[in-house]
């Protein structure tokens, strides 16, 4: 994980391998940000039009490196585009600061240390910078080895490393609010990309089994309780969704229960991720190109436990329990067949159509079993439906719930930290589509509205009285295209910074 300090030093005497500035998009060119004004001196008042003569206009997450003059301590002076000039009396938006670092920071690979000069008004400014830069330095480098020697003898250099040190300027290491901005974007930064690290890790390692053992593991280090049921306690326990979606594979499930309580708190949410750590689609198997990315499927999994985890890491007044329905989905003669009827954990039962459709069955059980313990609310996160996928894109993940004022609250608070989402419908109508003549539910419904479908089907197994949201992140979870901002290539832990911003606000009572 990449170090942060927060630093009195002004960036004309810092030491570093390089210096990152700001630069907007003015009216008649590139305009220098706050933060850099100690910069711009040393290249005598002209780094905007050194800048606009290199073809830099201050566009979002534009990246101009320039050799640094006398002057300053650094070899190197980096600015990165922040985008139009803010109105009067307004500051940059969090979330542009919050991509800008992450640009930044991605194109530092291999270097040791940078400092940081961007706009910081206030606490909620540092904070952003931070974790933006702390994504954005983020690289899963766990299977490629360092040199290597080539089969003449050479040396092959092995991968650049992250940035290892990041130093914000102009924050205040002495004031109480600007070390605890600090302090939470340390953490949420480092469960986001641990959860980014689970994603990304092969299915071959990252068995059901194998999850809850990192699981447990690092629960018990940070002081949360976690209960594991394995297979034969899913059996006796009558989870037969779980049950039924894994008995296919030679790793068999699990459910993990992770527990964080405070002896102050006042109320208790539970979150439930949908873990198969990998879907071939079982005896509906997935066509040839559907099949490369699917250890991604465990993302919702991976961000409940990385929520859970920072919880405990900043002491927030509020219990959380986090379920972890891990599962993979796999053919074989013991597989669950399309047609077969499964009892779930609440006594409903459920027909099979397709076993592709595998994420709702695990959940559904997970929900019943969250239910059982009476929490406030329940939010499940989960890689559910290519359906949300076409309907919302790669970025933006959908919210179902069975509370509009609950599903608003998660709606903002999803935008306020940066992750991109829309408040979705349940239509009662659709709820007919999954009638079955042999179950009480089938586990399909209408094709159109396939996304929303698979929410009413959750609904059925969340408990009478309990405020739910289920969070489809089928789009943003994993990105197969070009980095950009703090967003790398593969897992990038979405849905982790909304879970830990609503327990925040759970625990102060600030929850609309």
């Amino acid at each position: 994980m990449t170090a942060l300090t927060l630093s009195t030093a002004g960036a004309a005497t810092l030491r570093a391998d390089a210096l990152v500035v700001g630069v907007a998009k003015g009216p008649k060119g590139p305009v220098v940000a706050q933060g850099a004004e100690a910069v711009d001196k040393a290249y005598d008042g002209k780094l905007a039009a050194v800048l606009d003569a290199l073809g830099a206009s201050g566009s979002e997450g534009e990246v101009t490196k320039l050799a640094a003059p006398a002057g300053l301590k650094v070899p190197v002076v980096l600015a990165v585009g922040l985008g139009s000039v803010p109105e009067k009396d307004e500051s940059f938006d969090e979330e542009v600061l919050r991509r800008a670092a992450g640009a930044a920071a991605r194109a530092l690979h291999g270097c040791k240390k940078a400092a940081f000069a961007l706009p910081l008004d206030d606490a909620s400014a540092v904070t952003a910078v931070a974790e933006g830069a702390l994504l954005g330095a983020y690289a899963f480098t766990a299977y490629q080895g360092g040199e290597k020697k080539r089969a003449n003898g050479d040396q092959q250099a092995g991968p650049k490393q992250p940035l290892a040190e990041v130093a914000l300027l102009g924050a205040k290491p002495r004031d109480k609010e600007h070390k605890a901005a600090a302090e939470r974007a340390t953490v949420v930064a480092t469960e986001v990309n641990i959860a980014r690290d689970l994603v990304n890790t092969p299915p071959n390692d990252l068995t059901p089994e194998a999850f809850a053992a990192v699981a447990s593991a690092t629960a018990k280090e940070n002081g949360v309780k976690v209960q594991i049921l394995d297979e034969k306690a899913l059996v006796k326990g009558g989870f037969g969704g779980i049950m039924g979606v894994g008995k296919g594979s030679e790793n068999l499930p699990r459910l993990v229960k992770l527990s964080y309580t405070h002896p102050k708190a006042e109320k208790t949410l539970a979150f439930v991720g949908k873990g198969i750590t990998y879907d071939s689609g079982g005896i509906s198997l997935k066509p040839a190109g559907h099949n490369e990315t699917m250890k991604c499927d465990m993302a919702g999994a991976a961000a409940v436990f990385a929520a859970v985890t920072a919880v405990a890491k900043l002491g927030l007044r509020v219990n959380v329990t986090g379920w972890l329905a891990l599962a993979e989905n796999m053919p074989s003669g013991s597989a669950t067949r399309p047609g077969d009827v499964l009892r779930m954990y609440s006594g409903k039962t459920v027909e099979v159509l397709n076993t592709d459709a595998e994420g709702r069955l695990v959940l559904g059980d997970a929900l019943t079993r969250a239910s059982e313990d009476n929490p406030d609310a329940i939010v499940d996160v989960a890689t559910l439906t290519g359906a949300m996928v076409l309907a919302l894109g790669n970025r933006t993940f959908g919210i179902m719930a069975n509370d509009e004022a609950f599903r608003t609250s998660i709606h903002e608070i999803a935008e306020e930290v940066g992750e991109a989402s829309w408040p979705m419908p349940l239509p009662e109508d659709l709820r007919k589509g999954m009638d079955s003549p042999t179950a009480d539910i089938a586990n399909m419904g209408e094709r159109m509205g396939g996304g929303l479908v698979a929410g009413l089907f959750l609904r059925e197994f969340v408990g009478e009285g309990i405020t739910w949201a289920h969070l489809d992140i089928a789009g943003p979870a994993f990105h197969e295209g070009a980095p950009y901002g703090y967003t790398p290539k593969g897992g990038t832990g979405s849905a982790v910074r909304t879970l830990v911003r609503l327990a925040e606000r759970t625990a102060t009572g600030d929850l609309g």
